[in-house]
């Protein structure tokens, strides 16, 4: 169940990085330092499932970085990774987000520790759904 949980973030991570490459080849970016900055995305790529909680300063450090320096793009960064990573990406997250990403990772933990089955995604839907039965 572990390797699910990462694998989620890792297919995230990929995904975003496939949005880094095409704003370089849009040649949206000014400056040469993009694709050292891709070489650490892919650094974090490699290490990540081997070295999760060494890899998670980096993980940290490159996601806060596309908020300054890639602001067009900060609103495609996925949501989870930014509590996957924690730290200065909970700055980037309101106080409503971190508490439904805390009530998310109670159940998911719950679900680990009693051998039960937890869908990341389906959890976080029911989660985000609003609390009354306020139907139309």
């Amino acid at each position: 169940m572990a390797n699910a949980h990462l694998d989620h973030h890792l297919a995230l991570l990929n995904h975003l990085r496939g949005i880094l490459v095409a704003l370089g080849e849009a040649e949206q970016i000014l400056d040469d330092s993009h694709a050292m900055y891709l070489e650490r995305y892919d650094e974090l790529l490699a290490d990540l499932p081997h070295d999760q909680e060494g890899s998670l300063y980096l993980g940290q450090d490159l996601i806060s970085q596309i908020f300054q320096r890639y602001p067009q793009i900060a609103h495609l960064v996925p949501r989870d990774l930014l509590w996957f990573f924690g730290g200065d990406c909970l700055h980037f997250m309101p106080d409503e987000e971190i508490e439904m990403y805390q009530s998310l990772e109670e159940r998911r933990f719950y679900a680990l520790e009693n051998d039960e089955p937890f869908d990341w995604n389906q959890e976080k839907q029911l989660l985000a759904m609003p609390a009354s039965g306020n139907a139309h």
